[in-house]
Parts: C-alpha cells; sequence; structure tokens
C-alpha cells in the first residue's frame, strides 16, 4: 500500500498561542488516513515551522501546504512562496500576488462591480510626495485644485479617513466636519487616502471569519479594548442575516484567492453594508479572538489537512469573469449574491470539504475539547500575554483568556461542531 506523507509548513512571524495549538492537535489526531482509488493510499502528516534564509529558485520545496502569515509584509517571505507556487506547485493561503496587488481600495471597487452595498467611497491625492524626477512637471501640467469643503459636502458627515491599502485601523480618521476633514488630510501625509461615508447610526456591526468554506460570525464592538471587540454572543442574528453575510464572505474570499480572510459589515435598515474585507490572514490570537479561538484553530486544521490529503491545486490565478456574467444579469441583488456564493462553494469543494471532514477528522472535535482545557494551552496564552502586555497585568489577562475558552469549552466544545460549518 503507497504512502504519503503531507508536509505542511508554518510561515510565521510574533506568532506565539495558534501555531502550539495547531502542532499539538495535529500530533494528537496521529493521522494515518486511507486514500484513493479503493482507499488504496495511505497518507500521514508532519508539520514544521518554515524558517527564512537565501534560496536557489531551483531548489525543490519539501511543503505540501504553507500556512502564511509573512507574505503580507515581509518581502522575501513573499518572493519565495511565489516561486515555490510557480516552479514547486506549492498550495499557500492565501494567493500571494492577490494580497500584493488588491488593497483595501481594489476591494471597494470589485464589490461595486459586484453590486454589493458599499458605502460611498471616495480616494484623495495625497498631501505630500517623495521627491521624483518626474513629479513637479507631472503635478504642474495635471493635477487640478479641488475643494475639501464642496468634497466633504457630497459625501456628508460624519465619514471616515483611512488609507487606501488598510493597516490594522492605523490612520484610521472619524471626520465630523470640515475643520477635522482639513486637519486629518494635514496629517495623512504621503498615504493616500479613501474617504468612506459612515454608516451611523447601525443595528449590527459583524466581523465574519472566512476559512476556506467555513464561516464564523462575531458581533464585534471597535470601541471597545483589542481584548474586548470580538464580543461572546452567539447566534445572535436571525437566519436570513447570517446568509447573507455568510455569502458575502465566502464570494470575497472566492474572487481575491483568499482562503483565510474576514468580513466586516454594518447593518442599517436590513442592508447589509461591507466596510471593511481585505482581511487576508487577519488576527490569529488568543489575545483578540479568546472565546472564538478554538473554532479557528479546528478550522485552520480541518483546512490544511484537506488541502494536503487531497492535493488541492492552488488557483494562481483569480478569473473573475463568472462573478461579472453573474452581475449583469437582470435579477435581484440577493439572487445575485446567491450566484456569487455559488461559485465561491465550487472553488472551495465545499461538500467535498465536508465529505472529508466527516470520514477522516471526526475525532477533531472530542480531541480539542480535551486540548482546550490542558496547562499546555494556559501556558501557551500565557506566553502570548506576556509578549503583549505589561507585567503586572500578565496574571490577569492570561486567567481572563483562559476563562473564556472554558466557556468555549462548556457551550460549544462539549458538543463539537459540524465540519467548521
Amino acid at each position: 500500500m503507497p504512502q504519503r506523507t503531507v508536509n505542511i509548513g508554518l510561515s510565521l512571524g510574533a506568532d506565539i498561542c495558534w501555531p502550539i495549538a495547531y502542532e499539538s492537535l495535529l500530533e494528537g489526531l496521529n493521522l494515518d488516513l486511507k486514500l484513493g482509488r479503493l482507499s488504496r493510499d495511505r497518507v500521514n502528516f508532519a508539520c514544521e515551522r518554515v524558517t527564512i534564509e537565501p534560496f536557489d529558485l531551483r531548489q525543490p520545496v519539501k511543503y505540501d501546504v504553507v500556512i502564511d502569515r509573512l507574505t503580507h509584509w515581509y518581502t522575501i517571505s513573499r518572493e519565495w512562496i511565489k516561486k515555490a507556487i510557480v516552479l514547486n506547485d506549492l498550495y499557500v493561503y492565501n494567493n500571494p500576488w492577490s494580497i500584493q496587488a488588491n488593497e483595501k481600495h481594489t476591494s471597494y471597487a470589485a464589490m461595486m462591480r459586484l453590486g454589493l452595498d458599499i458605502p460611498e467611497t471616495w480616494m484623495l491625492p495625497a498631501k505630500a510626495y517623495e521627491h521624483a524626477d518626474d513629479l513637479e512637471p507631472t503635478l504642474r501640467q495635471y493635477a487640478r485644485l479641488f475643494s475639501l469643503e464642496e468634497i466633504g459636502e457630497k459625501i456628508g458627515y460624519p465619514f471616515f479617513m483611512k488609507p487606501y491599502h488598510g493597516g490594522g485601523w492605523k490612520g484610521v480618521t472619524r471626520i465630523d466636519d470640515l475643520a477635522g476633514f482639513q486637519r486629518a488630510y494635514d496629517a495623512s501625509g504621503t498615504d493616500l487616502m479613501n474617504l468612506q461615508k459612515a454608516v451611523i447610526p447601525y443595528d449590527w456591526f459583524v466581523r465574519c471569519i472566512g476559512l476556506g468554506p467555513q464561516t464564523r460570525k462575531v458581533n464585534y464592538d471597535p470601541s471597545a479594548p483589542l481584548h474586548d471587540r470580538y464580543t461572546m454572543d452567539t447566534d445572535f442574528l436571525p437566519e436570513t442575516d447570517a446568509k447573507v453575510l455568510e455569502d458575502t464572505t465566502l464570494t470575497i474570499n472566492a474572487f481575491f484567492g483568499w482562503d483565510f480572510n474576514s468580513c466586516e459589515a454594518l447593518a442599517q435598515g436590513g442592508i447589509w453594508y461591507p466596510i471593511d474585507f481585505a482581511n487576508a490572514c487577519p488576527d490569529s490570537q488568543v489575545t483578540s479572538l479568546h472565546y472564538h479561538w478554538p473554532w479557528l484553530i479546528k478550522a485552520n486544521l480541518r483546512w490544511s489537512i484537506f488541502c494536503g490529503a487531497t492535493g488541492r491545486k492552488m488557483r494562481k490565478t483569480l478569473d473573475w469573469e463568472p462573478f461579472f456574467a453573474i452581475a449583469d444579469k437582470d435579477i435581484s441583488p440577493r439572487e445575485k449574491l446567491a450566484g456569487y456564493a455559488a461559485i465561491a462553494h465550487q472553488r472551495f469543494e465545499t461538500e467535498k470539504f465536508r465529505d472529508f471532514c466527516r470520514k477522516h477528522l471526526g475525532h477533531l472535535d472530542e480531541l480539542a475539547y480535551d486540548f482546550f482545557g490542558t496547562e499546555k494551552l494556559r501556558e501557551a496564552i500565557n506566553r502570548k500575554v506576556t509578549a503583549l502586555f505589561p507585567a503586572h497585568e500578565i496574571d490577569e489577562f492570561t486567567e481572563l483568556f483562559w476563562q473564556r475558552v472554558q466557556t468555549w469549552r462548556e457551550q460549544e466544545g462539549a458538543r463539537g461542531d459540524e465540519a467548521g460549518f
């Protein structure tokens, strides 16, 4: 019987807690799968952390799947991953070319093209410029004077000014009047900024996390400290609203080739307005996700194991035309969204994934329930807290996050879930 080892690489930065949980659970699963025609192939798994070093472009790659946390900001890791996809057929989430090219500005434009309810959004020329030889003649000939007052009146106050490429809430400013607009623009320097109409008041602010075809909706409080922004609410949305968020998140992720991404959306008067959804490889730390963190670890395991075991191929090109074909149909917005989601389910192989999880990963729920109550997990939480919090708060916040994970065990872990859905 042929034997194959699937090698999973973790490409990490400052990550501490989630790799410990991922590695521990993968080892505990002790997978020895029978796959292939007539189940004649046996597949097991190995995992290690990817190092950063010089590389020969023709150098083979040992990994079948890489879970990447560096491509969005660390150049040499991005370039290694790009060569490994092209030359070595590596599967990586997320598509590195898409992350590099498709910032928040592009994501707004693309989802407007698909007919999603993106709030009124503008882009401003930068306030200041880095020196370039051709800059002065270019601006002298083609740059046009504009009025902040007129733009503010057209958008309507309040609105938000934020860097077009994103950046984890850095540089995001609420603009309530012309004076505040002028101050924020003057302070923006060389950053290129989007302006986006505020959705105020709103009924819900939800962050929907997508990992492969799996989604999790979190009631989100952006005004709270980081450790409290993800509330511990569950089943808080009507089924129709939950479905809209799931389909929206899967549509965005499949459109941009992002296996792991999150979509922030606001509900107002029965309409969901996506406002921030170019978050490929979002926060994975227990210090922010706490109660929801075990779900993410299990979802990560399921998707990476499935991709490696089934030899899932990396979609190197994005192919937007099927989405645009639906966008151009004379059907309702909800019918369009359902059509986009159907493409997403096809690209994420949702039914195949569900069947794989039921057949091969049925013991993950029980294993995870036990692991998230161990001293090893508590120590991982402590290590992450120690890296982020001042010394006098370490014990307090270690206990806080530990207890929230224990609440998850009591409320969700004991019953498990259906393949992460």
